[in-house]
């Protein structure tokens, strides 16, 4: 018999949607006095420790630890971190990555010969024709309120990767017996430190402070925000919901978080939506919703079924 939401099943639900929402506000706090590479290795390295001395290394190979911390971790936070920082606003930033859906579909029809039906092939016109709209944004004269084509292209590439790491999740688990999500991040969030210091050194302005004693409350709030509650928390609420719950009564949460995205970032940092933006998301946001409700459909058991 299929279980009924419980209050706190609901109030893990909106716990991620808000953190995850809320999420690039902190990024875009912490990119005040950090470079996009110094935060990933702060990141990184606050949601490895301390709790790589707690939790013990999960037991699987270690290439799904190295290739899960260089997809999400050096590439889709590298991306994304880039992104905001050359020119997106953390409201669009939290539409945007949602295109990780499509992305994910597109990866898992080609590596793992899964079917694209009916429900994603419409969502995945819908998502295209959203894109566009948001391309149509920057012919104009006026630019697109603040954000650069550079800055829109990389927080694709972000969504691509963590498209990519979603794949590397689901080979994990197939090879893996007893695959737990919590050591699995703590520990592959040991791989994207070393990359992280490796490009700042490369790409960083000459004279970048490394000098953490002078790096205000502000930015320490936002690493150990993006590093404990994003990372390690957000995907522990969500990750519980799924073991108790069947996927397609879980995802639908998800649509929320480009509201709360964007919400948040109207109130704290002032973003403005052009017209063409605004035709974009809600195109992308009914795409997310043709493809996750989808799975709601009438072949879906009800509760009185086991």
């Amino acid at each position: 018999m299929q279980r009924e939401f419980a209050p706190r099943d609901f109030a893990a639900a909106i716990g991620a949607v808000v953190i995850w929402g809320t999420n690039f506000i902190s990024m875009k706090v912490g990119l005040r006095e950090l470079t996009p590479f110094q935060l990933g290795a702060g990141r990184y390295l606050f949601a490895a420790l301390p709790l790589v001395l707690l939790v013990r290394r999960p037991p699987m190979a270690l290439k799904w630890l190295l290739l899960y911390g260089l997809f999400q971790g050096v590439g889709q936070f590298g991306f994304l971190f880039v992104s905001l920082h050359v020119g997106m606003s953390a409201s669009l930033a939290s539409v945007l990555m949602q295109t990780q859906v499509f992305f994910t579909a597109l990866f898992s029809a080609v590596l793992l010969r899964e079917p694209i039906g009916v429900p994603l092939r419409r969502g995945l016109t819908l998502a295209a024709l959203g894109l566009a709209c948001f391309g149509a944004a920057y012919l104009g004269r006026g630019g697109a309120n603040g954000t650069t084509p550079l800055g829109f292209v990389l927080v694709l590439g972000s969504g691509c990767m963590w498209a990519a790491s979603n794949i590397v999740v689901r080979n994990a688990q197939r090879a893996t017996p007893h695959f737990e999500v919590l050591p699995f991040l703590v520990w592959s969030s040991l791989v994207p430190i070393v990359p992280f210091l490796l490009l700042s050194l490369v790409f960083d302005p000459a004279g970048t402070d490394w000098h953490v004693a002078r790096l205000s409350w502000n930015t320490w709030i936002s690493v150990v925000y993006l590093a404990w509650v994003a990372h390690i928390l957000a995907y522990a609420l969500w990750t519980g919901l799924l073991k108790r719950h069947p996927a397609n009564r879980v995802a639908p949460f998800s649509l929320a978080v480009p509201v709360v995205g964007i919400t948040a970032g109207m109130l704290v940092f002032s973003d403005t939506i052009g017209l063409w933006q605004w035709a974009g998301t809600a195109l992308l946001v009914c795409a997310l919703a043709t493809v996750m409700l989808a799975a709601r459909s009438p072949r879906q058991p009800s509760p009185s079924r086991s």
